[in-house]
């Protein structure tokens, strides 16, 4: 079984939530098995050990699990993209729409610098928008984002095809078709 099979078989679906109609593609059970978590995280690892990012950038909020965990490993910066309000220092922000209404992430001023190469990560990719806003964020400030990277892709959102129609390199480890 390939390392990404072997990761899929681990997560969970979880029908009807969080309402009727959604297949929710749950994550948890990769964290609290260690050794998925490993082959999990090994495999983001590989992909970006060569490349040498100068920094992991995570959404909140799974994709801080992952992404400081792999910022750890290649052993440079991770920085957190939050929901509106949970940064304490001077931030930008970026409000992105939701399936029912917006949501707003934010970045501390000083997170990134000019000419940095930023991973940007989360647990999943439905419909884009929260890695579009990150990656606006990171851009204002002076980073290239050299990468979007997620565990789960979900393609009949159209998400993933939007953020590669955008120009930003997408990396992702499972497919799931049905949201």
């Amino acid at each position: 079984m390939s390392p990404e099979q072997y990761i899929k078989t681990h997560i969970r679906t979880v029908p009807d939530w969080p309402e009727a109609g959604v297949q929710f593609r749950d994550i948890t059970p990769l964290l609290s098995n260690p050794r998925v978590f490993r082959v999990l995280i090994d495999q983001f690892v590989h992909r970006y050990f060569d490349v040498r990012p100068s920094a992991i950038a995570g959404l909140d909020a799974r994709g801080f699990i992952i992404g400081s965990v792999l910022a750890y490993e290649l052993n440079v910066g991770f920085v957190p993209i939050r929901k509106k309000g949970k940064l304490p220092f001077t931030t930008v922000e970026e409000t992105y729409e939701l399936e029912y209404g917006s949501a707003t992430v934010e970045i501390h001023t000083d997170a990134v610098k000019r000419g940095d190469r930023v991973v940007l990560i989360d647990d999943l990719i439905a419909t884009g928008g929260t890695m579009m806003a990150g990656r606006k964020l990171l851009e204002r400030l002076g980073a290239e984002v050299i990468e979007g990277a997620a565990i789960v892709d979900l393609p009949e959102l159209h998400g993933s095809q939007r953020l590669r129609d955008s120009g930003l390199p997408l990396f992702t480890l499972v497919s799931f078709e049905g949201s």
